[in-house]
């Protein structure tokens, strides 16, 4: 059994919860962490219970704090690769799309981050790189990533086109890799969608592949 946490926006205790309970094989949270401490922290009480996935969101680069906390977990990380996952491949694709770097289906200003910090200025630089809050940004070099990778599930924190505020490049990046379902967080109150091939995970629920929603 995975679970899929929608935005946990700070609060852990039901993810843990449902850990003790279920002995889940995995755990796989949608973005907008915003870890207080952390990563190993937070999750200790059930780290060796259950494998531990996450993509990022947009508010986690709202502060150092959670910046810092989230992203010291590299091998935790789905973003950007296709990983084996309790016999399921799964890829994952973290952050948003933001108009100064690329808001589909408008072309994008910037095709890779050294071709925004070629622009950016200096002053706007976040230790010597790019600019916090665009450490959440989706570029079109993020996507180049999944050539030649193949997934069962695609998991992303911006939705898909059949939602009121989705983007059609989800769905063409899902199809690019064989993926039957997406799964995705960002939008708290759930979109019901006419097809078992999307999931929205709302605030703070928690999906498994059954499609149990808590």
């Amino acid at each position: 059994m995975i679970l899929f946490c929608g935005d946990p926006h700070g609060k852990f205790d039901h993810i843990i919860q449902h850990v003790q309970l279920e002995q889940p094989a995995a755990v796989i949270i949608l973005g907008d962490l915003c870890l207080a401490q952390p990563f190993e922290q937070t999750f200790s009480p059930i780290l060796a219970l259950t494998d531990i996935w996450f993509i990022h969101g947009n508010h986690d680069t709202d502060e150092v704090q959670y910046h810092d906390h989230l992203f010291e977990c590299p091998e935790r990380n789905l973003h950007g690769r296709v990983v084996e996952i309790d016999g399921v491949n799964i890829a994952g694709l973290g952050g948003i799309f933001r108009r100064q770097i690329w808001y589909p289906p408008e072309q994008p200003r910037c095709v890779t981050r050294q071709d925004f910090l070629a622009h950016c200025g200096k002053g706007n630089l976040w230790r010597n790189g790019l600019p916090r809050k665009h450490r959440s940004s989706i570029f079109p070099e993020d996507i180049k990533l999944f050539r030649g990778l193949n997934a069962d599930i695609l998991v992303s924190h911006e939705a898909p086109h059949k939602h009121p505020h989705g983007f059609r490049v989800i769905d063409e990046l899902a199809h690019s890799l064989g993926a039957t379902k997406i799964i995705h967080g960002h939008h708290h109150n759930a979109y019901s969608y006419d097809s078992q091939d999307y999931l929205n995970v709302g605030f703070r629920a928690i999906l498994n592949l059954n499609n149990a929603m808590f």
